[in-house]
């Protein structure tokens, strides 16, 4: 989300512009064939983080680590350089939630299968609503922007504020922005204003992570864990 204003902006300049259905068929499928790599090598190192019962890397280290590498991400995303960068990120992240897994699969396994399964339907389901309808969801821009400075407060307020009696508000309003990320990125592709599938896919990935986490974060405060 960090970088969403000017994506926003290249989104409006280039949707403008006609660009053929092969180009953006093209993009769209390089898009999710790198998501579903990135996923499958982020479960893979988050299963390697649970053998090895790494402990959690504390949330300073978390966020520099998050921010720092999406920047890299962006920042190469026009070389080959955005490839190792991608898939150092989506490692991290799988790292970083080793150790939540790792709790919820010793005392509530079935909250992550939920999760599990209703990201994935989630995905599906606004995927393709956004790829057959050709909605377009530019729109969305102004609210991810607004809603990634409210995040960063939200941040910076649990500094100070125990947060605890407000998680499943802060969970459930990160469950829509995740939403409204995966509509606007899908949309973005669909009408041609992004073209770079190392950036796209980066951008699902984030939207799926944090609707995973968040998921699971609702249905473990459901069943009281």
């Amino acid at each position: 989300m960090a970088d969403m204003r000017s994506q926003t902006a290249r989104y409006r300049v280039e949707s403008a512009s006609t660009r053929s259905p092969v180009e953006i068929n093209s993009v769209l499928r390089s898009t999710y064939l790198l998501l579903a790599m990135t996923i499958a090598f982020a479960a893979v190192t988050a299963f390697v983080g649970i053998a090895l019962q790494m402990p959690f890397m504390g949330f300073i280290p978390y966020l520099i680590g998050f921010f720092g590498l999406s920047w890299a991400v962006n920042k190469t995303a026009q070389s080959a350089w955005g490839l190792v960068w991608t898939f150092a990120f989506t490692g991290f992240i799988g790292i970083a939630i080793a150790p939540i897994l790792q709790i919820y699969l010793s005392v509530n396994p079935g909250a992550v299968v939920q999760s599990l399964f209703v990201t994935a339907a989630t995905f599906v389901g606004l995927s393709a609503y956004t790829v057959i309808a050709r909605k377009n969801f530019s729109w969305l821009g102004q609210f991810l922007t607004v809603a990634f400075f409210v995040v960063i407060g939200m941040i910076v307020a649990s500094f100070f504020f125990d947060m605890s009696a407000f998680s499943m508000l802060i969970s459930a309003f990160m469950v829509f922005v995740a939403c409204a990320l995966i509509l606007y990125q899908t949309s973005a592709i669909v009408l041609g204003g992004e073209t770079n599938y190392i950036i796209a896919a980066n951008n699902l990935f984030v939207s799926v992570y944090l609707l995973f986490m968040n998921l699971l974060a609702l249905f473990g405060m459901g069943g009281d864990d």
